[in-house]
């Protein structure tokens, strides 16, 4: 199993923000960012109802609308039921991500990965989004991030329901593949040792970036390459910290964080490299991985994205960046990886 041949190329876009995660963002601008993407060339978007209770995928609907649905690659989750009732969006219950959404729509939000609640879930997103298909749908956070002890609990929930739902849709062609979309390594690695119906993919986000890639780099990508599971990397900058933000993990950075962002800048700088062009290429340079879907929420960003695939990165940059002990030394970088 494989999504390689499902995607479209290598660059994607990760429409969390549209969700106005962090900040408010007029209708406008998000409009103007999904249409700025589309004029780059991008045609992988990646969106969830949890951003935003349902906003990101509201908007991500209006603005592709006015494409055909066979010119692009859809990717949403099943996660949360977005309902009709609100609820105050600063006391959410996000485990380690509070606050995460606050500037969202109100909609009360409820986790649910029993088989019912799957297909309910796929119909919302289809009416919010305006379309009749889907592609790819990814089962969203089940993890310690967001369910603490009690992660696995969910999972055994999901198994027995998002799993096995998701399978028969992608037998029947409904869909065209399902995997998991989370912030951390050990959910991918369990599904990857269950017996039952495998995915085609994981949804990996923060977990192999240059901040962060040691535990997926030793135990999920080879586990997951002899499977011909893929990966797609999302939040590749980190949450931001790594694109001039101020974010880690989706909360703002810790000293520790910021020396280390400070340490990979002056490598950057001494060799005249953008620090984003090595954080997207570093990512893609795993054989595993499929694509790469950064988040934004300004039209210029999708230049700097494009920008930062084509840039070329000299040698010495990586060697400098092993010798500092800012990357692992068995992890792969770019040689030259060229865009589909």
């Amino acid at each position: 199993m494989s999504i390689k041949d499902k995607l479209p190329s290598l660059l994607g876009f990760g429409t969390a923000p549209l969700g106005n995660m962090f900040r408010n963002i007029p209708e406008a601008e998000a409009l103007a960012t999904v249409d700025a993407a589309w004029a780059h060339g991008i045609r992988y978007f990646d969106t969830a109802p949890f951003y935003g209770a349902g906003l990101a995928e509201i908007r991500l609907g209006a603005a592709l609308a006015k494409h055909r649905r066979d010119d692009y690659v859809l990717s949403p989750k099943v996660d949360r039921l977005v309902l009709d009732e609100t609820e105050e969006t600063t006391t959410r219950d996000l485990g380690d991500k509070g606050g995460l959404f606050e500037f969202g729509r109100p909609n009360k939000l409820v986790n649910d990965y029993s088989a019912d609640a799957t297909l309910r879930s796929i119909e919302d997103s289809l009416k919010r989004l305006k379309t009749d298909s889907l592609d790819i749908v990814w089962v969203h956070d089940i993890a310690q991030d967001f369910y603490g002890d009690e992660w696995l609990a969910q999972f055994e929930i999901a198994r027995k329901g998002a799993f096995r739902v998701l399978t028969r849709l992608r037998e029947e062609g409904v869909i065209k593949a399902w995997g998991f979309g989370v912030n951390r390594v050990e959910p991918c690695e369990l599904t990857l040792d269950l017996s039952e119906a495998k995915p085609d993919g994981f949804l990996l986000a923060g977990r192999y970036t240059l901040l962060d890639h040691e535990r997926a780099l030793q135990r999920l990508m080879p586990a997951a390459a002899k499977q011909n599971v893929d990966i797609v990397v999302g939040g590749p900058y980190s949450s931001g910290i790594l694109a001039g933000g101020t974010h880690f993990e989706y909360q703002k950075a810790s000293p520790e964080i910021i020396a280390k962002v400070e340490r990979i800048k002056a490598v950057a700088q001494r060799h005249q490299v953008s620090i984003k062009a090595a954080a997207l290429q570093f990512s893609l340079a795993n054989p595993a991985v499929a694509a790469v879907i950064p988040g934004a929420s300004r039209p210029e960003r999708i230049a700097e994205d494009q920008a930062a695939l084509a840039a070329v990165l000299p040698a010495a940059f990586w060697d400098e960046m092993r010798e500092q002990k800012l990357v692992a030394a068995d992890a792969p970088v770019p040689m030259g990886r060229k865009e589909k």
